[in-house]
């Protein structure tokens, strides 16, 4: 079992006081947005037997297991992290893995450079991921139901989104969210820009369900993404409370601490919300066009004590204990990689103490009992 020393990463997006707080450290004054527990190139954990990359290159079986390996490939198949959003992040949708592989295939053939600033697919993989509340957590998730997104735009009083409101109401359903969408996306930019000044006035004096979105569009003025974003489900979590993300559904977090786990992929299409690459016609063939319910998770209690977010996907399983004073230790061990995260409280993971904030690496096998009171994250795979 390795104790992790984990990287944080301070994208503008990132509170300057969650991820501290969680730590029991002074804040440093710049945000903090995640913090990343796994082997993903780009940040991968420390251990005293090196990076946690290293440590699975020189022996997978030993460390990930051999039905694992089978079925993933001698690779830690996700990525856990802390995420804070002190601000909204960019409106985005993740591919299937058959896009993801032919999209990340077709940039390779053209010969665009894997840190191109206008590559989509920095990868061959797909990117399912659930966050899971820590705190009350707010976020944009699946479309409305065009009729209730039409009232919504129709209610803000704006001439310049009446012919959205009017292809809302004119096709079905997917149709006529693809037609908003790709309008939105495609317009003149002076023209949107003074559109989304007009609804941002309108979202502030109305306040209520339009809230949110005056939130969005302080931080992003002018953005067509604002527009965009009122399309979505507006979803707040309380703790405990997860949402599973699934490709082609697009999505946005906005303000709230949250435990995130994901596949171990790095590709991203963006919607708005964001100063980086928007490529329309691409985003247009990942994006699923219809209503969908956000589908809160809350987790399944086991007799053993363990709550399990159920998803559809194999590359990850998140579970959570939540350890009373005084209860009995439970024995976690199992033959795949697992990565245990506290959150909460104090707790014993085999002979190693974690606070809140810090994680173990359990490899395959490897007899893993924990203990204590507090909360505890357990990230693993399904084989």
């Amino acid at each position: 079992m390795d104790r992790l020393d984990n990287t944080i990463r301070p994208y503008a997006w990132g509170s300057p006081t969650a991820i501290p707080h969680l730590l029991g450290v002074e804040p440093t004054g710049e945000p903090q947005a995640e913090m990343w527990m796994g082997a993903h190139p780009g940040a991968p954990s420390r251990t005293e037997r090196g990076t946690l990359v290293e440590v699975i290159k020189a022996d997978p079986e030993r460390e990930l297991g051999a039905r694992a390996v089978a079925r993933f490939g001698p690779q830690l198949p996700f990525l856990l992290k802390i995420l804070a959003a002190g601000a909204p992040l960019s409106l985005q949708v993740h591919p299937d893995l058959e896009q993801a592989r032919e999209g990340y295939a077709d940039e390779e053939r053209r010969g665009i450079p894997v840190d191109a600033p206008y590559r989509n697919y920095k990868d061959a993989n797909h990117k399912p991921e659930l966050i899971c509340a820590l705190t009350e957590f707010d976020g944009l998730c699946g479309f409305r139901d065009p009729v209730g997104a039409a009232d919504l735009l129709d209610g803000l009083g704006v001439d310049s989104l009446k012919p959205y409101v009017d292809l809302l109401h004119a096709h079905p359903e997917d149709a006529a969210l693809r037609e908003v969408l790709t309008a939105i996306l495609s317009a003149d930019p002076e023209e949107m820009a003074r559109t989304v000044a007009e609804a941002t006035a309108a979202c502030t004096r109305l306040g209520g369900a339009y809230a949110p979105y005056a939130d969005i569009a302080h931080h992003y003025p002018g953005d067509p993404g604002v527009i965009a974003a009122m399309l979505l489900n507006h979803v707040r979590l309380q703790p405990g409370e997860a949402l599973f993300l699934g490709a082609g559904i697009p999505h946005a977090y906005l303000s709230g601490l949250g435990v995130e786990i994901m596949a171990n992929s790095d590709n991203v299409l963006r919607c708005g919300l964001t100063p980086k690459h928007v490529d329309v016609p691409e985003l247009l063939r990942i994006v699923r066009f219809e209503p969908s319910d956000p589908g809160v998770l809350r987790p399944e209690a086991s007799p053993e004590g363990e709550e399990v977010y159920e998803t559809p996907i194999d590359e990850f399983r998140l579970s959570r204990y939540v350890l009373p004073e005084g209860g009995a230790a439970h024995d976690l061990t199992r033959d795949t990689p697992q990565i245990l995260l506290c959150t909460a409280g104090t707790v014993r993971a085999g002979e190693l103490e974690l606070r809140a904030g810090q994680s173990v690496f359990v490899p395959a096998g490897e007899r893993a009992e924990i203990a204590g009171a507090g909360t505890v994250f357990r990230a693993t795979v399904i084989v």
